[in-house]
């Protein structure tokens, strides 16, 4: 299409949700791209739009400018108005006068003056064209005044024509909108500033799938901002909404135009770009590599056309390149931030804005309009890097982002009849810890002292509780009380459990990583859970961790348990709402008989909570119950079930049952095997509580948050562990309350400043400090 003498850009028309999205190509365009600044822009897309009848409007440039459903309105029905006057031909004879001789002399100039309005200035400057048409109505009525009979009477079907114009005008929505400014002007001004008002688009970077939304924030109250890595978040309170507003505004939405076209231009020659088969070794970080490739690239496209790029503009615009290239486009934005805990794209794609759940707020909207395009590219791209299909013959795709320590569990068509939905779960880069929990108030120090005990004594826990209650949290926690000279071997269907990090901090643990549970495709390569710790058993004498009992596995755990051939702590985490539901998922479910369910000794029981019913939730741990070995058919009914502690909501706070130890066969079997009264067991538990407990008080004190991470605090179990052999070494038994006191002057003195040097703070003497730590019992 040619128009003032230059051709335009070609056009497409996508369907994406159901919506047709009308692209036009501009970046060879002469034209600025903008349907507010340019007259030739608004005649292209009403002359499209005419027959293309679109849902959206995108002017696609280096920037993509997309004009919403709304604005889009606006240009259809200028479209279907031309296309009515066209049909109707309102510049046609019978419009122009009465067909008498005497008025033959004024019609080529009527005609002339709607031919403009209602073909002409109605494609490109409908405001001009609504204006011009007033003011002729007003300049024709005057003439009609001063004129004769013959001129008067000839002149109404003219003057209907235009009065019929005028009402088919103000009955668009760009008319109305302006009506009220229009008609009390003296004459015609210039147009543009009005088409700036009601042509307002979203302007995103052309290489960028999806959109940002940008809404009016005037009265919602921001209750939090932050920077992940170059991406700013503000998160929002909606005064009429249950949910806060996750908003981010990331670097590549300000960049300037030379920035883009470096972008753009880089994109454009890395696209055919294909490593030889020894420029990667095995083993090598592939988004590294190709990090060094965009680098050198854009260091080359910004010399060679003269764009003044600083070291950090080359780094983020390296970073942008990566992220939509060989990255996971804008889900990236989100999958960085770790106070996210999950991430919803549901179907379909593009028809709402992503879902967060976040760790502090809960769940929240996003400005972020997802594309199906990008979708595609991120279902690609998992599919070649987890080798598992993904089509209507396997609609399910489970899989491990190993750089985000994300799982995603992906489904499509025919399970998903509206299309692709994606569920990513992010996990914490570095595993819980006792004192974290107890920080939080997800336990007391007290139940952290008592399982760290159990863990010790090596006993068999199952630790339960519904999806999301921080079952693997406590899992990992209770991981870090296992003796780093102990062999762990841990067994998960998704990797949750942060296992490199712990054998970087000195533990050693060997993952297996069996089938899918949800994966409609049992492919050759991956083992079945059950083999899987079949084949554990038999790696040598190590504590078992099981990430999740599901199905079969469950008999081969048990079986393990009962003839002892784990020889060390055994954990799992398994779905369950309190110890009975544990009993009876394990026997009813997975077909373990009553007999090898008693193997195990505590269950524990986690749960998000809701106080007097709020929208927030808080997770605690809410029950310690023993399971006693002598019943036969049903743990209820016949007190097979003892509650060691008991989460008691008006308090918030987990109890411990005094009444109940008396019946307790565990600490039985602990005093019969380890020589300990029950005296000594409870100063052990207190000894081992109130070191926790100390480490967050020492936390609050000095203000360093990262003293209670694993790699700190197994330090300091490490040496409570030391202090308590050398006691036994010196006096033949452990004088707790004596190690707890040395162990607190190391920490005040050694430890403290061993961590202080680390993360860079002054000295503080604790020693110097008066302080109490209250006694757990």
């Amino acid at each position: 299409m040619i128009i003032g003498g230059y051709r335009v850009g070609n056009h497409v028309v996508k369907t994406i949700n159901e919506k047709k999205h009308l692209v036009f190509n501009c970046k060879n365009c002469v034209y600025s791209a903008t349907l507010a600044e340019d007259k030739a822009c608004r005649l292209h897309a009403c002359s499209v739009a005419s027959s293309e009848k679109p849902d959206l409007i995108v002017l696609a440039d280096v920037y993509e400018r997309v004009y919403d459903e709304t604005q889009t309105k606006i240009i259809d029905e200028i479209a279907e108005l031309m296309i009515d006057f066209e049909q109707q031909g309102v510049w046609g004879p019978e419009h122009l006068s009465d067909g008498q001789e005497v008025n033959e002399q004024y019609t080529a100039t009527r005609h002339s003056i709607l031919v403009r309005v209602a073909h002409e200035l109605i494609a490109y400057d409908p405001i001009y064209a609504y204006l011009t048409a007033l003011e002729e109505l007003k300049k024709e009525k005057l003439r009609i005044a001063k004129m004769s009979d013959a001129y008067q009477k000839g002149a109404v079907p003219y003057l209907e024509t235009l009065i019929y114009l005028l009402k088919k005008l103000e009955d668009t929505k760009i008319i109305s909108q302006t009506k009220h400014y229009l008609q009390d002007l003296a004459h015609i001004p210039d147009t543009g500033q009005l088409y700036r008002t009601i042509f307002n688009a979203e302007i995103k970077p052309s290489f960028i799938g999806s959109r940002l939304l940008f809404g009016e924030t005037k009265g919602l109250q921001l209750v939090d901002e932050y920077m992940v890595k170059d991406n700013n978040v503000q998160i929002f309170k909606h005064p009429d909404q249950i949910e806060y507003w996750y908003l981010i505004n990331p670097p590549e939405y300000t960049l300037t135009p030379d920035k883009y076209f470096v972008i753009s231009k880089t994109k454009e020659i890395v696209s055919e770009y294909r490593p030889a088969n020894a420029s990667i070794t095995v083993g090598a970080n592939t988004k590294d590599y190709f990090k060094r490739v965009f680098l050198s690239t854009i260091k080359g496209v910004a010399k060679a056309y003269k764009v003044p790029l600083t070291l950090e503009d080359q780094e983020m615009l390296t970073e942008i390149v990566t992220r939509y290239t060989v990255g996971y486009g804008i889900l990236e934005l989100l999958l960085e931030d770790r106070t996210i805990t999950d991430i919803y794209v549901d179907s379909p794609i593009g028809s709402k804005p992503i879902k967060i759940i976040h760790s502090k707020f809960g769940e929240c909207k996003t400005n972020i309009l997802y594309s199906i395009d990008e979708a595609k590219s991120v279902v690609s791209k998992l599919r070649s890097e987890s080798g598992r299909p993904f089509d209507e013959a396997h609609p399910v795709l489970d899989y491990d982002l190993p750089d985000f320590d994300t799982r995603v569990a992906v489904i499509g068509p025919p399970l998903s009849p509206d299309g692709i939905a994606f569920a990513f779960r992010l996990h914490k880069n570095t595993p819980w810890t006792l004192p974290q929990l107890i920080e939080v108030n997800g336990m007391n120090s007290l139940s952290a002292g008592l399982l760290s005990f159990f863990v010790d004594m090596q006993a068999t826990i199952m630790v339960s509780g519904s999806r999301g209650s921080g079952k693997t949290s406590l899992l990992s926690a209770l991981m870090l009380e296992i003796p780093q000279s102990t062999r762990i071997i841990s067994q998960e269907d998704t990797l949750e459990i942060p296992g490199m990090y712990l054998k970087n901090i000195g533990y050693n643990i060997q993952r297996l990583k069996t089938q899918s549970a949800i994966s409609v495709s049992k492919t050759g390569i991956e083992v079945p859970p059950d083999e899987a710790l079949r084949t554990g058993l038999r790696l040598g004498d190590s504590s078992i961790i099981v990430g999740e009992v599901r199905s079969l596995e469950a008999k081969v755990l048990y079986e393990a348990m009962r003839v002892g051939a784990a020889g060390n702590v055994v954990m799992g985490t398994i779905h369950g709402d309190s110890a009975y539901s544990v009993w009876d998922r394990v026997v009813n479910d997975l077909g373990v008989p009553t007999t090898s369910f008693k193997a195990t000794d505590i269950i524990t029981v986690s749960r998000p909570i809701r106080f007097e019913g709020s929208l927030k939730r808080v997770r605690r741990l809410t029950q310690i119950t023993e399971v006693k070995k002598h019943w036969t058919e049903d743990p209820e009914k016949e007190g097979g079930l003892l509650d060691l502690m008991l989460y008691a909501a008006k308090k918030d706070k987990l109890e411990l049952l005094e009444d109940n130890l008396k019946d307790s066969e565990l600490f039985q079997r602990i005093q019969r095997v380890s020589g300990m009264n029950m005296n000594q067991i409870w100063q052990n538990i207190s000894m081992l509580a109130d070191s926790k407990q100390y480490l967050v008080d020492v936390k609050k004190k000095i203000g360093i948050k990262d003293i209670l991470e694993a790699e700190n605090t197994t330090l300091a179990t490490n040496k409570l562990r030391l202090l308590k052999e050398q006691s036994i070494e010196d006096y033949g038994k452990a004088n707790y309350p004596q190690i707890l006191e040395e162990w607190k002057k190391w920490v005040n003195t050694e430890f403290l400043s061993y961590i202080q040097t680390k993360y860079g703070q002054s000295k503080i003497d604790l020693t110097s400090q008066k302080e109490t730590v209250k006694k757990t019992k």
